[in-house]
């Protein structure tokens, strides 16, 4: 589709932009992380409704048109669909797009790595929530850590900017490595973000005592490292970073004890062409029924500008007022929609 002039990014009803936008590649996973596919048997796409990765681009054009500047694949896991720097190559082609960025759980980073940095990648986040491997095995069901860590060096060794590794902290399995994987990160040159245990779909075991706090987290990597001051100035971005003494940074994932709604301006668009105007939304936006049907690109605009003109979302400041808070979400309810599961619509 040809590119068109520049128009003013959407907003919502309070005043946030369309800014960013998740691109689940897949529902499929290699892994099977407790706090995200905990069950034995899932529900998947069907193969003939995923989007095709020049659908996927069109569709991207005319987010970018509504203003969508940063765009992240996520998956799933990403790298299980084929020859994903493709799609790489022809969404480096949108001139709009400022930031285009993958999350992936870097079990086949190592093959990929290279091909990625050279269609246009610009950037990788690596999940990565312990550095032992029968820890890894216990959380994820997969022997698979020493893969891990190889992906993040060939990320490295590709040229890509400092990574960043995502860790979520669950209480009483992984939060005695706080301070080890901060060294890590560091070690590494990388930058670790620690993610609260968040009760949206998928975790169908969420309890509030497992979820280490933001202040918590704080308490620990200052009671070793000394002074931890905020990093000024981080607009929209989901962490709010913090430096170290030595001039290292972190950062800090806070969406249940302090959620960052006001700020948010992401969507997430699924694998098979639904979009989603907020994580804990109940339902979805079907762009792919008028994209096959042949509708034309203004009328798909337009739905799109309604759609997030309309947006009211502030889903984690929702939860966060839940007197009885536990999982979002029933299985049964998981197994009728797999649309309300984490692993499908990006994360």
């Amino acid at each position: 589709m040809p590119e068109r002039p520049d128009s003013a990014a959407v907003t919502d009803v309070h005043g946030r932009p369309l800014g960013q936008l998740r691109l689940s590649v897949t529902d499929r996973c290699n892994l099977r992380c407790r706090y995200c596919m905990p069950e034995q048997n899932y529900e998947w796409l069907p193969h003939d409704d995923l989007l095709r990765y020049e659908e996927i681009a069109d569709l991207v054009s005319i987010f970018t048109e509504a203003g969508v500047r940063k765009v992240r694949l996520t998956g799933g896991e990403p790298l299980l669909r084929r020859d994903l720097e493709r799609l790489v190559r022809l969404l480096a082609a949108n001139t709009r797009i400022e930031d285009i960025a993958m999350t992936t759980n870097g079990i086949l980073l190592a093959d990929s790595a290279r091909r990625l940095r050279d269609a246009g990648l610009g950037r990788v986040t690596v999940s990565l929530d312990t550095l032992h491997p029968e820890r890894f095995l216990e959380l994820t069901r997969q022997d698979l850590h020493a893969r891990v860590l190889e992906g993040i060096r060939a990320a490295r060794d590709a040229g890509f900017p400092p990574l960043k590794l995502d860790m979520v902290l669950i209480r009483g399995v992984n939060d005695d490595e706080i301070l080890p994987m901060l060294d890590f990160a560091r070690e590494l040159g990388a930058e670790l973000r620690f993610i609260e245990y968040m009760d949206v779909g998928g975790a169908t075991h969420w309890s509030g005592a497992e979820v280490v706090s933001r202040q918590e987290i704080l308490e620990r990597v200052a009671s070793h490292h000394g002074s931890v001051e905020p990093i000024p100035g981080q607009g929209s971005a989901p962490a709010q970073r913090f430096a170290l003494a030595d001039g290292s940074t972190f950062g800090i994932i806070a969406s249940v004890t302090a959620p960052f709604c006001r700020d948010c301006d992401r969507s997430r668009l699924t694998a098979d062409g639904q979009w989603y105007l907020c994580l804990y939304a109940a339902r979805g936006i079907d762009l792919r029924g008028p994209l096959r049907r042949g509708a034309r690109r203004e009328e798909i605009a337009r739905v799109i500008a309604a759609e997030w003109s309309a947006r009211m979302d502030r889903g984690a400041e929702e939860r966060r007022a839940t007197r009885s808070r536990g999982p979002l979400i029933a299985i049964e309810a998981l197994r009728q929609d797999p649309h309300l599961e984490m692993h499908t619509r990006g994360g």
